[in-house]
């Protein structure tokens, strides 16, 4: 294991009780039978093989034929991968409290070394594990465990002021009730969440807290974060805002950038991911009515141009993602829709897309891209690829920095901590104290960078949306 830090970062990673998770369900037994059905994903039919001579028919049932049995692998994956998680869970729901070993790389950044049921995995582990220690809720805990339902299920609901979060997990009380008591069985609510088993984990929390005669006594073991997202609130989580784009914001002092990915406080967060598409949507609109024949696939991309389109390209651009790899996240998105039946035309349209989001990023944040071909000259280095990961890796390891001085700061409070990069859980109780991380970030030190901006990074300090 290479630390690369203090032996006071060493000790908190290895001891902080965020490691120590289990089961949220006492009765995850009778659980693993009803949940598994969901994941049995029958086989596509294989398409016969046509008789006849004509090519381009024959050249159809080859495609069809080649992807049918690239879903069927897929989807073997899947249920094998399930199953492997299901039972781990089996042989450790009744132990008292486990740890997780982690290794962690060059840059900082902290990975489990077991392959399978872990707090870095699918929306699946991180409903069925908790932290070992309980909490009592508390006032702010009860705030926080409804705020971390509206993040699970998001649909957009994750981006309304904390308030309009509350109000939108009370104006659902009868669904929550109806999804704890019959998950399966009733409305199955939870199941339309964006973190699904995430959210019915809170939802059974939530149930049980509110049925109490002493709700605010009542134990939470579920982990949270105090936005969403990549913070997990069952453990409550807080997630940053584009965290790559935070800090390039923060070290070119840009103040545009800093409002996009909310380091500027606000009355509800900011999205840079739907301002993205905004302008995506915007710009194919107008290649759609000036030039048709130039831009074919404009006018056929303006009902596929969303939130959930960008995101992924947004997000990894700042890390180094190419035009070739944006055009396989926007294909793959496009094809999970079903967006376009012919592959040719799904590929044509992903290239299009992807070449439109990417000149929008160049244009919006051109201080992160000046910033990222600096790195790349100090760098000093003549492949290029060592040139192109320099800018990611030296980003990661702030938000592993960051993560570290996160950790240091909670051990010392007494608080249970966890995280995924630069995802903060904690119990919903104590996602207040875990918010005076953000004075962790403000102590950053950032090295001297050219033509920087003249953006206050004491602002933060004051954005309760920092990390969302």
């Amino acid at each position: 294991m290479r630390t690369n830090g203090s032996k006071q970062q060493h000790i908190a990673v290895n001891k902080v009780p965020k490691a120590q998770l289990e089961p949220v369900f006492k009765d995850f037994k009778s659980c693993f039978d009803l949940f598994s059905p969901l994941y049995e994903l029958k086989k596509v039919p294989i398409p016969e093989e046509p008789d006849s001579e004509d090519q381009e028919e024959l050249k159809q049932w080859k495609w069809k034929f080649k992807e049918a049995n690239k879903e069927n692998s897929k989807r073997h994956s899947q249920r094998c991968d399930v199953e492997l998680k299901l039972e781990v869970a089996r042989k450790m729901k009744d132990e008292e409290g486990f740890y997780f070993p982690h290794n962690i790389d060059f840059r900082g950044r902290a990975y489990p070394m077991h392959p399978y049921l872990h707090h870095l995995g699918s929306d699946l582990c991180r409903g069925i594990l908790e932290f070992c220690e309980g909490k009592s809720l508390g006032k702010s805990g009860l705030r926080w465990l409804k705020i971390h339902i509206a993040n699970l299920y998001a649909g957009g609901v994750d981006k309304f002021a904390n308030e309009d979060r509350v109000a939108f997990t009370e104006s659902h009380l009868e669904d929550v009730f109806d999804s704890s008591d019959r998950p399966l069985e009733g409305k199955i609510w939870w199941l339309n969440a964006e973190d699904p088993f995430q959210c019915l984990a809170a939802c059974m929390n939530l149930s049980k807290a509110l049925r109490s005669p002493f709700r605010q006594a009542t134990i939470s073991h579920i982990p949270h974060s105090p936005e969403n997202s990549t913070f997990c609130v069952n453990v409550c989580c807080k997630d940053g805002s584009c965290n790559g784009l935070q800090h390039y914001a923060a070290l070119g002092r840009d103040n545009t950038g800093a409002a996009a990915v909310n380091l500027f406080t606000g009355e509800k967060p900011a999205d840079i991911y739907v301002d993205i598409a905004a302008r995506v949507l915007k710009i194919m609109q107008c290649d759609a009515e000036e030039d048709s024949e130039t831009f074919p696939y404009a006018k056929l991309m303006l009902d596929q141009v969303d939130r959930k389109l960008v995101k992924q390209t947004v997000m990894t651009k700042v890390h180094g993602v190419t035009y070739s790899g944006a055009l396989n996240q926007i294909k793959k998105r496009l094809k999970e829709r079903g967006a376009f039946a012919d592959d040719s035309q799904n590929f044509h349209a992903a290239c299009y897309a992807a070449r439109v989001t990417t000149n929008v990023l160049e244009e919006m944040f051109g201080a992160a891209r000046a910033i990222q071909i600096w790195f790349g000259k100090c760098a000093k280095v003549k492949a290029r690829k060592q040139m192109v990961a320099f800018a990611p890796d030296f980003v990661h390891s702030l938000d592993a920095f960051h993560m570290m001085m996160t950790a240091v700061v909670c051990n010392k409070a007494g608080l249970s901590f966890a995280w995924v990069h630069d995802s903060f859980w904690t119990h919903a109780s104590d996602v207040n104290l875990l918010e005076s991380f953000q004075k962790s970030f403000t102590s950053l030190r950032f090295p001297p960078l050219p033509e920087r901006g003249d953006f206050d990074l004491r602002e933060v300090m004051r954005s309760p949306y920092f990390f969302n």
